[in-house]
């Protein structure tokens, strides 16, 4: 007898797969438990999705169309660039483990493939090479993405230092720069204790890099041109 397709729908997976995710992080998240959240039985899912990196290749499909939809910049390359950094930005930090997904997949995606192509053209209007725009894109891309992650990250060990009851991050980082010498560590405790470090993570910290990123590209195009 033929077995019969289960009556579930690829959204409703997907849905239920950024749940998981933004419960549990990427790290735990498993078909199996995937499966269970769904009330079905695990090998129902591949029906779907023939792999947990299919799946993966999916949710990253979907978080490049979201950022195709709320992508609009008609000026400049730079003004394009920098819209597209706050976009890339904000859709990731909307869908939980985005950014691990962009990253662990590769572009075998409709819309992967429309949101290089995107980039790309942000910057085909200007004089540098073609695998210099490829690096541009790249390198700005990489920024966000590491930018987001980072933030993910420091915001999941403070939460797991403040569940197991310990004193606060902040705290714990004085008195250990506390221990140390003025050549070890005195400039950093300095900064530290004026709370400079608090920019990180911040919409100031995130946009004056990308700046840098930016005048470093028209840097490159002025040395081209010279």
């Amino acid at each position: 007898m033929k077995k019969q397709q289960p009556q579930i729908s690829e959204d409703k997976i997907l849905e239920v797969s950024w749940e998981l995710l933004g419960e549990d992080g990427i790290e735990k998240f498993s078909m199996r438990r995937l499966a269970d959240r769904l009330g079905i039985q695990a090998p129902s899912l591949y029906w779907y999705f023939k792999s947990k990196q299919n799946l993966y290749q999916r949710l990253a499909n979907d978080v490049s169309k979201k950022i195709l939809e709320e992508f609009h910049s008609d000026g400049d390359w730079k003004e394009q660039l920098e819209e597209l950094a706050v976009t890339v930005r904000r859709v990731l930090q909307r869908y939980p483990c985005s950014t691990q997904l962009m990253m662990m997949t590769l572009p075998h995606e409709p819309d992967i493939i429309r949101f290089t192509n995107r980039m790309l053209l942000c910057v085909e209007s200007t004089p540098l090479e073609q695998a210099q725009k490829m690096q541009v894109v790249t390198t700005l891309l990489n920024y966000v993405f590491y930018f987001v992650l980072d933030d993910y990250q420091h915001e999941r060990n403070v939460s797991a230092i403040l569940e197991d009851k310990r004193e606060a991050p902040g705290d714990e980082m004085i008195r250990l720069l506390d221990t140390m010498s003025e050549t070890d560590a005195g400039l950093f405790r300095r900064m530290f204790k004026n709370g400079l470090f608090e920019l990180m993570g911040t919409d100031t910290a995130f946009e004056f890099g990308v700046r840098l990123i930016l005048l470093g590209i028209e840097q490159i195009m002025k040395e081209q041109e010279n």
